[in-house]
């Protein structure tokens, strides 16, 4: 029969939920110290419950080793000689024992201590059998009751332990009052140093998984399959579902009959926004559908290996794609497990130009494509970093001079190299004006005839010597000098078509075959 002792112990690891024998080595723990504090000695102690008597022996023990050599701590180590002396049949790797008396041992100061040891080691037991418990249960739900609200964090009871939900476990649509029963996930279980701490959230994606689970008999059975889940708790949550059975609609299903499944789900959560998606295979079909409420107009896969996609979607589409500060693209990402790009037609044109035009390129033509720099001048240019011609026309005469070596006139040569080079790009490939410095040269001006039935028209030559297109192209005026070589090149006009002052005198003279005679011819001769 056990003593009221053991039976006591066996009363309390009952309601710690440990294991009694733990319960007894923590009190024959409590002993050794309190007689080794009686007695003031070094020994190593150790103590002994007899579980029928109740009675409580304390005795120091040394380990015996075969020679003094070897004797490290005389005070938990003897030799094999000495250790015979008290006990013949021990052998080297065996242990003495010294019992000490117990009697008068347990005063004020003693039993106080040996209280101490017991609670210590209760506790520890108790906190790893709560470890042992919870660790592997996590993302399990559990039906908790609100024990007490401690600031921001509410503390639940979930029976043999407490659990803390922290503020970022909690969704914003929801208040907790004292005794209310709700259902949560199990996150994490910490060892701390005031023992294992139990987290709890309300804001976890299996909260909802869970609920579906309770309210969509076709998910529990494993007819629809939930697939994916993202969630933002008091925000939205979506959730792609997909059936194994051909005549059931995974989206019905989880909706159900005039919304009454989801609609319950969307009461517990406090009314947190509910967005049902049909799974699909194919990452392209699967964005289209998570990122409704929006239409998307085409989606492309960028990379496939990093999981990365583009989706475009009408001007008008692009903030609702978006959602609230990003929300809807987010929670598809996370739906999907890709990143996604989203843009705009507009953003996509011209994301597209600039590609084009980044690999035609600007055009870039050599300086010695413009003989009339000259070399020396070409070799300063490239000097100073200039190498194309299009460089060397952006830049300014102020540029230009703070280059080495370059002076107002040679600003002045470039400049009129320059714009005949570009003249000559304008005017066509082998096409050009001579203006005596050779820059401009092809054009045939007087190949128009100067003759019109037998009439002299007086065509303007620009051969001739110090024309007004001449004096102009000396002068650096390129621009005027185009203009003036258009006008001056341009082809006769039809005598039909010239009017000028004395116009009607000019035809006579022209189409008259015969001048009238004058009036005093006709008269018949003086006759005297």
């Amino acid at each position: 029969m056990a003593s009221p002792l053991y039976e006591n112990i066996e009363a309390l690891s009952r309601e710690k939920g440990i294991d009694p024998q733990i319960v007894v080595t923590a009190v024959e723990d409590a002993i050794a110290v309190a007689t080794r504090k009686h007695y003031k000695l070094q020994e190593n102690m150790r103590g002994e419950l007899n579980k029928e008597t109740g009675a409580i022996q304390a005795y120091a023990y040394k380990a015996v080793v075969e020679s003094p050599e070897q004797i490290e701590d005389p005070n938990a180590q003897i030799t094999l000689e000495e250790a015979r002396k008290v006990d013949p049949n021990v052998e080297v790797g065996g242990e003495i024992r010294h019992y000490k008396s117990t009697d008068g041992v347990l005063g004020r100061i003693s039993a106080q201590l040996a209280k101490q040891v017991i609670f210590q080691k209760v506790r520890e037991a108790e906190r790893d059998t709560i470890y042992n418990e919870y660790i592997g249960r996590v993302g399990e739900i559990l039906n908790a009751t609100v024990k007490r609200i401690e600031g921001p964090d509410v503390i639940f009871d979930i029976g043999k332990a407490e659990a803390r939900m922290g503020r970022k476990e909690q969704s914003r649509l929801e208040s907790f009052a004292v005794g209310e029963r709700v259902r949560v996930v199990l996150v994490r279980v910490e060892k701390a140093s005031k023992g294992p701490q139990v987290v709890v959230s309300r804001a976890a994606p299996e909260l909802v998984q869970n609920l579906f689970q309770t309210e969509v008999p076709e998910i529990y059975d494993n007819t629809v399959v939930i697939r994916a889940i993202a969630r933002e708790a008091g925000e939205r949550t979506k959730i792609a579902v997909m059936s194994r059975d051909k005549d059931v609609d995974s989206v019905g299903a989880c909706v159900g009959m005039k919304g009454m499944r989801v609609q319950s789900i969307i009461r517990e959560l406090r009314g947190e926004k509910i967005d049902i998606i049909e799974y699909h295979e194919d990452p392209v079909t699967f964005a289209e559908k998570a990122l409704q409420p929006a239409k998307v107009s085409r989606v492309s896969v960028l990379d496939a290996t990093d999981k990365h996609l583009e989706v475009v979607v009408d001007d008008t589409q692009l903030s609702l794609a978006i959602g609230k500060k990003g929300q809807n693209v987010r929670l598809a990402a996370k739906l999907l497990g890709w990143k996604i790009d989203i843009k705009s037609e507009e953003e996509k044109r011209q994301e597209v130009e600039q590609q084009m035009q980044a690999l035609t390129g600007p055009p870039t033509t050599p300086l010695e494509k413009v003989p009339e720099l000259g070399e020396q001048v070409i070799e300063k240019l490239v000097a100073a970093g200039i190498t194309t011609v299009e460089a060397l026309a952006d830049m300014t005469p102020e540029q230009l001079e703070e280059l080495p070596g370059v002076g107002p006139k040679t600003i002045e040569k470039i400049s009129i190299a320059v714009n005949n080079y570009f003249s000559t790009l304008e005017g066509g490939e082998g096409q050009g004006v001579d203006t005596g410095t050779g820059v401009l040269e092809g054009i045939a001006v007087d190949a128009a005839p100067n003759e019109i039935e037998g009439e002299t028209i007086d065509v303007p030559n620009v051969r001739a010597e110090k024309s007004e297109y001449v004096e102009a192209a000396e002068t650096g005026q390129a621009l005027e000098a185009a203009e003036i070589a258009g006008i001056e090149n341009a082809p006769d006009a039809d005598l039909a078509e010239v009017h000028v002052h004395g116009e009607e005198s000019v035809r006579e003279e022209a189409v008259t075959p015969e001048d009238p005679q004058p009036e005093e011819a006709s008269k018949p001769e003086h006759i005297e």
